[in-house]
C-alpha cells in the first residue's frame, strides 16, 4: 500500500508541473515527463493491493487514477507529432482524475477520523504529490541544461519557487497534522500520537520531519542561491540529493499515515 501511494502521488505530481514549465524547455523534455508519470501511475497500478484490504484501491479511487494514466498515456504518444490544440485538454484531464483520486484516497485511509482529521488527510496527499512532482521535475529540468545550453536560467529559477512553495505548504500540513492528532486524543482511545512520537517508535516520524522537510527546506535554499548565480550544474547536483531526501521523507510519510492515521 505504501509503494502504491507513492509510485501515485510522484505521478500525478509530474503531471502537475507539466503545466508550470514552459514550451521553451522542448518538446523532448515534455514527452520524457509525460513518459515517467504515465510508467510512475502504470507501476502503481500493476502493482496495488487487492481491494480486500481497503477502499484506498477501489473504485471510487482507482476509476480517476485510470483516466488520467490513459490521459497522460494519450499525451505522452501525441506531443511534439500531431494534435497540438488537444494536448492542454489531455494534461486537463490527466490532473483532474489525479486530483479526484487523490481525494478519494484520502477519504477512504481517513473515513472512520473526525472531521479535522479528513481534511487534514486530502491536504496531505495533495500536498506530497505537488512536493514529489516539483522535486522531481526541478531535478529533471536542472539536467536538461546539458542537453539545451541555451535554455534561460529564469525558468529553473521558476520551477525551484514552486518547489519551494509546495515543500511550505507540506510543512504547514504536517505541523497542523501533529497538532491536531495530538489535540484530538482521548481517553479510551489507546496510545497517543504525542506518546508515540515521544517513544522508540516515533524514530520514524524523526527520520521523516529531518529527512522529508529539514533537509528539502536547506538544500531547496542552496538551490535557490545557486540559480541566481547561473550555476545550472551546481543546482541540479543539489536536486538530485534534494529529490532523494523528498523520496525518503514521503515514503516515510504514507507509512505513517497507514500505521498511526495522523497525514503527517
Amino acid at each position: 500500500m505504501v509503494l502504491f501511494l507513492f509510485l501515485t502521488h510522484l505521478g500525478i505530481g509530474i503531471v502537475f508541473t507539466l503545466a508550470l514549465v514552459s514550451r521553451e524547455a522542448g518538446v523532448k523534455f515534455f514527452r520524457f515527463n509525460a513518459g515517467l508519470a504515465a510508467v510512475l501511475i502504470g507501476l502503481a497500478l500493476a502493482l496495488r493491493p487487492s481491494s480486500a484490504e481497503g477502499a484506498v484501491v477501489s473504485g471510487p479511487a482507482l476509476v480517476p487514477l485510470l483516466v488520467a494514466e490513459t490521459a497522460i498515456v494519450w499525451y505522452w504518444a501525441t506531443v511534439g507529432r500531431a494534435m497540438a490544440a488537444l494536448r492542454p485538454v489531455l494534461v486537463a484531464v490527466a490532473l483532474g482524475g489525479g486530483l479526484v483520486s487523490l481525494i478519494m484516497q484520502a477519504i477512504a485511509v481517513s473515513a472512520d477520523r473526525a472531521l479535522p482529521m479528513q481534511v487534514l488527510t486530502i491536504a496531505s496527499l495533495l500536498s506530497s504529490a505537488a512536493l514529489l512532482g516539483g522535486a522531481s521535475t526541478a531535478m529533471i529540468l536542472g539536467h536538461w541544461y546539458l542537453i539545451l545550453p541555451s535554455l534561460q536560467v529564469s525558468h529553473l529559477q521558476a520551477i525551484v519557487k514552486v518547489h519551494i512553495a509546495s515543500l511550505l505548504v507540506r510543512i504547514v500540513v504536517v505541523v497542523a497534522a501533529v497538532l491536531v492528532g495530538i489535540a484530538m486524543w482521548q481517553p479510551g482511545m489507546g496510545p497517543s500520537f504525542r506518546y508515540y512520537i515521544t517513544s522508540v517508535a516515533g524514530i520514524f516520524f524523526w527520520q521523516r520531519v529531518l529527512f522529508g522537510l529539514a533537509g528539502p527546506v536547506l538544500l531547496s535554499y542552496l538551490t535557490w542561491e545557486t540559480a541566481k548565480i547561473r550555476s545550472t550544474q551546481s543546482a541540479t547536483g543539489i536536486l538530485y540529493v534534494d529529490f532523494f531526501t523528498v523520496v525518503v521523507g514521503e515514503v516515510l510519510a504514507q507509512y505513517l499515515l497507514l500505521a498511526t492515521r495522523v497525514p503527517v
